[in-house]
């Protein structure tokens, strides 16, 4: 009866851990693609300062 328990545990831990880890790097994907807008935006300024 233990050992069930505790596999129960250890089960929801995993699972929640898979989750939080796949939630983290769905955000860190749409962070990168901002960052990369952002670095462009910049680069259209100075191109344009440049002219």
């Amino acid at each position: 009866m233990i050992r069930t328990r505790e596999n129960a545990v250890i089960r929801t831990l995993v699972t929640l851990l898979s989750v939080v880890c796949m939630a983290l790097g769905l955000t860190g994907c749409n962070t990168i693609e901002g960052m990369g807008k952002d670095i462009r935006k910049a680069g259209e300024k100075i191109e344009r300062s440049a002219k």
